[in-house]
């Protein structure tokens, strides 16, 4: 009987210890801080009491878009589109275009002019043939106005200089049947402003460099 007792008093002395070694553990653990038991929050006081502050995201609202605004954004990606599809080109006949007039500076004969603007003819045709046919009409008037941008010279000065005023008159008759003009000018302040601004947009795109010449009217 005795040692039943005292088997109970071990029993409960032990588990006495177990509960008083949790609780000075629990309470040591507590004491022990880590690197990530503060959080740091910002904080506003607000009629006397400190609040956590937080910063809520941007809620956008968008609106319906109306028609007319519909109808100009229509309008400014199919010019935007033109000008990255035909801007290439203009850029590479302007390069060689600007070599033959530099070239033809220095030749007197007309024969020798001649024979260097078949020559380069027949570069430019085998250069832009195929790929200028796939371009809509609209596209073949940005790149008009593009070529004057990158030569200095509208698309019928360039072909009276080339093939002659008869040649340029005939061509400047076919454009007018397909609403377009072999004379349309570049102004890039006001006109073309939008034309210009995109074709920045590409050089900046693709590296081009400006290798444009303009005439002192455009300055």
């Amino acid at each position: 009987m005795l040692g039943f007792k005292n088997m109970n008093i071990s029993k409960g002395l032990i588990c006495f210890i177990a509960v008083f070694l949790f609780i000075n553990t629990s309470i040591v653990a507590q004491t022990q801080y880590g690197a990530n038991d503060t959080l740091v929050h910002e904080a506003i006081v607000y009629n006397g009491d400190t609040i956590e502050l937080k910063t809520l995201n941007n809620i956008y609202f968008y609106a319906k878009m109306t028609q007319a605004q519909m109808t100009a954004a229509a309008k400014y990606n199919r010019l935007r589109n033109a000008v990255y599809v035909t801007y290439p080109y203009a850029r590479k006949a302007g390069i060689v275009m600007n070599e033959m007039n530099a070239t033809l500076a220095t030749l007197a004969e007309k024969s020798d002019r001649k024979k260097y603007i078949q020559s380069k003819e027949s570069v430019l045709r085998k250069e832009f043939t195929d790929p200028l046919t796939n371009l809509s009409v609209y596209q073949g008037k940005v790149l008009m106005k593009l070529i004057n941008r990158e030569t200095g010279n509208n698309c019928y000065e360039i072909i009276k200089e080339y093939k002659g005023g008869l040649t340029a008159r005939l061509y400047q008759t076919v454009a007018f049947f397909f609403n377009s003009n072999l004379k349309q000018p570049y102004d890039e302040k006001n006109e073309d402003a939008v034309v210009e601004k995109l074709v920045k947009e590409v050089q900046r795109m693709y590296g081009y460099k400006d290798i444009r010449k303009m005439d002192a009217a455009r300055l």
